[in-house]
């Protein structure tokens, strides 16, 4: 039986990244979590223990650093690029990925130089280089959003197994997870991010839910007709489900007010949209994927 070696590569995990622009009297904070990985040249390392091809992953943690110095920081897709351009010249690397999750900190009042984290949701960023294509995915985890009415679930098929009751009036609860894939770049990345973001809830908020499925969908297609430079947008959302506390018997009456909010099992809902002809496989390699 022959065995050989397949896909590989190695990076640095995590390196956590805090740049303070310091132009000016009044700061701004980029606060990022880097992973860097290499593709090419390294079968030898693996199959021999050869490290003459190899670059340290201590040495990709220091280009992180180094770059953000010499570079500085506009945005998670642009220092991505840039680490992704260095290491395309160095020798014996044939692709890479490099990913963040960037934190988000508000302005203390009006102080210059004083910040609180924000509590909400994690930007994300991946810039995926195969050869001489490179792809650039945005997105977001863990926005945790809820609508109190406008959502119904019904009409699903029942058996002998099926015990949830069918309902018009439901709370919909998930905690976003969302990629896209950018065909077209956009002149201002902070800029696209935030209006998806806006998109995506005023979506979320908006659509009448006959299902989960039905809003996560709306969403996706609201973000790519907005944005003709989105190829692909992939979204995953846990059904935060609330259920309705019984209190007959406390003789006292529950119209959709009072609920339990379960935190396991869920039900997980995923879909992947595309454009016609556009999609690419090797654009989701090494990131976290669903759909």
């Amino acid at each position: 039986m022959s065995i050989t070696l397949g896909p590989n590569q190695h990076g640095k995990a995590e390196v956590r990244l805090v740049k303070v622009d310091r132009d000016g009297a009044r700061h701004t904070i980029h606060d990022l979590n880097v992973t860097t990985q290499l593709r090419g040249d390294f079968a030898a390392a693996f199959t021999e223990g050869d490290n003459v091809h190899v670059h340290a992953t201590d040495t990709q943690k220091n280009v992180v650093y180094a770059k953000a110095k010499e570079l500085g920081i506009t945005s998670p897709e642009g220092f991505l690029l840039d680490l992704t351009a260095h290491w395309a010249a160095q020798p014996w690397v044939t692709g890479s990925v490099m990913k963040a999750e960037s934190y988000a900190w508000d302005r203390i009042s009006a102080n210059d130089f004083s910040f609180a984290r924000r509590g909400q949701e994690t930007r994300t960023a991946a810039v995926n280089r195969f050869d001489e294509r490179t792809f650039v995915l945005s997105g977001l985890s863990d926005l945790v959003v809820l609508k109190s009415t406008g959502s119904e679930f019904h009409g699903f098929p029942r058996d002998r197994y099926t015990t949830l009751a069918e309902t018009t009036d439901r709370i919909l609860a998930t905690s976003i997870t969302a990629w896209w894939r950018w065909e077209a770049h956009p002149e201002d990345w902070n800029a696209a991010y935030d209006r998806i973001r806006t998109i995506m809830l005023q979506t979320f908020a908006e659509v009448h839910s006959l299902a989960l499925q039905q809003t996560i969908y709306e969403m996706g297609k609201a973000v790519m007709e907005a944005f003709e430079g989105i190829a692909e947008f992939k979204i995953s959302c846990p059904n935060k489900h609330h259920f309705l506390v019984d209190l007959s018997p406390f003789d006292l009456e529950n119209p959709n007010e009072v609920f339990f909010a379960a935190d396991r099992p869920y039900g997980l809902i995923e879909a992947a949209l595309q454009r016609d002809g556009s999609t690419e496989p090797d654009a989701w390699a090494s990131v976290p994927g669903f759909a």
